[in-house]
């Protein structure tokens, strides 16, 4: 199957088959839109590519000026076979792992393709990773190899090989691990690549990936081979226009996300099996990234919520700067009615955009939208999404502005996205339909069941070098997530939250933090939000400030020199933090709302303990350590 850009009419879009219990969609499905592979591996994409298209381009790869080269597939495979023999070389045998400690690079795919083409189980530890953590992980995972980009992380590891006995070789991208890996395979023959990649199968462990742990230790996710290609392949021919694309710019992207991450792992093979132009961005510095995006110019972006937010509010910031507030508040509720327009529309309950308001669009498409996609690097028409759900109203925002966003939901251990936003036929606020080859089931406490092609092999258990299902994890050939969600009459699946995490007051109420969180996030003020309540009378919060946005709060309020310990009881601080909440509470009852809230000097950080490495609230770790604050909220004033 050509998996080469095409200008191809969009293919028909299946509409899911709904099972209801009482009048209720319970179960929904969608037949896959491709067969599964039944023999080969990833490590063959390469080589395929090379022997189908050797001039193709796929990969931008920047270089120390600033400029980005191209890398052809004939390239690529040649690059992912000289390592592969590399490692071969070292010793490492059929299945052995290989842990990767690195940030989003292109050394960082050549490593996993090669360690592929050498038979080899990738294990990924995010850069941002404390030494005991990373120990964790090679000691569980049994690595006999680790590669990390820098002399620090080379350090951290260092300092605590002792307690990883398996470890035989630490290798380090800046000090030119490609190269020696590369002359030290120079008498291996490619024969003895063809060997390993043919000893792999789709039911082969591609990599290991380690969850975040946000109550415990992380539980290595054993996913294979079969599953990526029955998340990509799928993903591939359901989002057309994103991967074959349908305008006069060839699709490309540029992913900032980590790689230690399985939905920016996923993207990264996705574009390689669909020959789509990639680029790596290390930093996700915000001056950095849009450096990186201008010179890169993508025309999709795999994002989470907080990227998309931050470019929003900080396309108001400078327009308030500016003296302009109030003409971005207008143009950001026209490009909203513009989006639920096109919804309607597509759903076939409404007419559209009328010419007034059409009209109002192309107005203000020089003056605010085209410096919104300027941001993203002048050519994004698409964003993939996921992570936490990004609202309605963003959602709607960006659709007006030009770009149609496309929310996924998924897990480590579905190989990322279960569900997706069907193309031209979006739900605003939801995360879509199964992807093909899926199914979802709501149980009977409204917890959210998976099933397909994707969706892993079990966890990984170290003693017996092997991957086991959990009792409760999989109920009858069904993932259990752990989530909480419902199914609308047309299958769209929303997710409402945690199970472990619902929140029961006093007053009996059942409470779901993660959509007020979710909501009070998009405020420029706020970094992190915690809803407290857990057996007490009423819901309340803590609220971090978010840096950049509290920046430019302090320059429009003329309190640059206000110290933040003062900032957090501001009275004009307090009220527009409380407008932020207020809107959030608009979306729910009066039980469920916060009433109180306290705003806290400090950010929530992966450093301090209280989020994951995928940004996720590390919920008993805080209500610890501001046990006295949480309190607080509850004392009379």
């Amino acid at each position: 199957m050509s998996r080469t850009n095409s200008s191809a009419a969009l293919p028909a879009l299946v509409e899911p088959a709904k099972s209801l219990v009482d009048g209720v969609v319970r179960e929904v499905s969608v037949p896959a839109a491709v067969p599964p592979v039944e023999k080969g591996s990833l490590a063959d994409i390469p080589f395929d590519n090379a022997a189908a298209a050797p001039a193709e381009v796929v990969f931008g790869r920047k270089h120390e000026d600033g400029g980005w080269r191209d890398v052809t597939a004939a390239a690529f495979a040649n690059e992912v076979l000289a390592v592969a023999k590399g490692l071969i070389a070292n010793g490492l045998a059929p299945g052995d792992r290989l842990a990767i400690m690195a940030r989003t690079t292109y050394e960082w795919t050549l490593l996993d393709f090669a360690a592929w083409a050498a038979g080899l189980v990738t294990v990924p530890i995010y850069p941002t990773s404390s030494a005991q953590q990373a120990a964790w992980i090679i000691q569980d995972s049994g690595a006999t190899a680790c590669v990390v980009e820098d002399v620090e992380q080379a350090r951290l590891i260092t300092s605590v090989r002792p307690e990883m006995p398996r470890l035989e070789h630490l290798w380090q991208f800046g000090t030119g691990a490609v190269e020696r890996l590369v002359a030290a395979g120079g008498d291996i023959s490619d024969d003895e690549v063809t060997a390993r990649r043919a000893g792999l199968a789709p039911g082969t462990i591609a990599t290991l990936i380690y969850t975040s742990g946000t109550t415990g230790r992380p539980k290595g996710c054993v996913l294979t081979h079969g599953n990526f290609f029955a998340e990509v392949d799928n993903a591939i021919e359901l989002l057309h226009p994103v991967f074959k694309s349908v305008s006069k710019d060839p699709a490309s992207t540029l992913l900032f996300l980590p790689m230690s991450h399985v939905f920016g792992r996923m993207v990264a093979v996705g574009c390689i099996r669909a020959r789509v132009r990639l680029g790596h961005a290390p930093s996700i510095r915000t001056e950095d990234l849009l450096a990186d995006m201008a010179g890169f110019e993508p025309t999709f972006l795999l994002a989470i919520p907080y990227v998309l937010e931050k470019v929003y509010n900080t396309g108001r910031a400078t327009a308030e700067k500016m003296g302009r507030a109030s003409s971005f508040d207008r143009a950001a509720k026209i490009a909203q009615r513009y989006g639920e327009a096109q919804e309607a529309e597509r759903h076939g309950t409404g007419p559209g955009p009328g010419l007034g308001l059409r009209a109002a669009r192309a107005l203000y498409d020089p003056l605010v939208y085209r410096r919104i996609r300027a941001a993203l690097g002048g050519k994004v028409r698409y964003a993939i999404c996921g992570g936490s759900p990004l609202g309605h109203r963003l959602a709607a925002f960006y659709a007006g502005a030009g770009i149609d966003i496309f929310e996924g939901y998924g897990l480590t251990e579905t190989t990322a996205a279960a569900t997706v936003t069907p193309p031209l036929k979006p739900r605003l606020g939801t995360v879509g339909w199964p992807m093909p080859g899926a199914a979802v089931r709501i149980a009977d406490d409204g917890e959210v069941l998976l099933r397909g092609g994707q969706v892993f092999s079990g966890y990984w258990d170290a003693e017996h070098g092997t991957a086991v299902r959990g009792g409760e994890s999989h109920k009858a050939g069904w993932f259990a997530t752990g989530d909480i969600g419902a199914l609308d009459e047309d299958g769209y699946l929303s997710i409402t939250g945690r199970k472990k995490e619902i929140i029961i007051t006093t007053g009996g109420k059942n409470v779901a933090p993660a959509p007020l969180e979710d909501r009070l996030r998009s405020h420029p003020l706020v970094g992190q939000c915690m809803v407290v309540g857990d057996d007490r009378s009423y819901v309340g919060a803590l609220i971090t400030l978010e840096p950049d946005g509290l920046h430019h709060w302090r320059q429009m309020r003329k309190k640059k020199d206000v110290p933040i310990r003062e900032l957090v009881t501001d009275a004009e601080l307090i009220a527009d933090i409380q407008r932020g909440v207020d809107e959030a509470n608009a979306s729910v009852s009066r039980a469920e709302s916060i009433r109180r809230f306290r705003v806290l000097p400090d950010d929530f950080t992966e450093e301090n303990g209280h989020l994951t490495p995928s940004l996720k609230l590390k919920r008993q770790a805080i209500a610890k350590d501001f046990a006295t604050e949480i309190d607080e909220l509850y004392r009379r004033s």
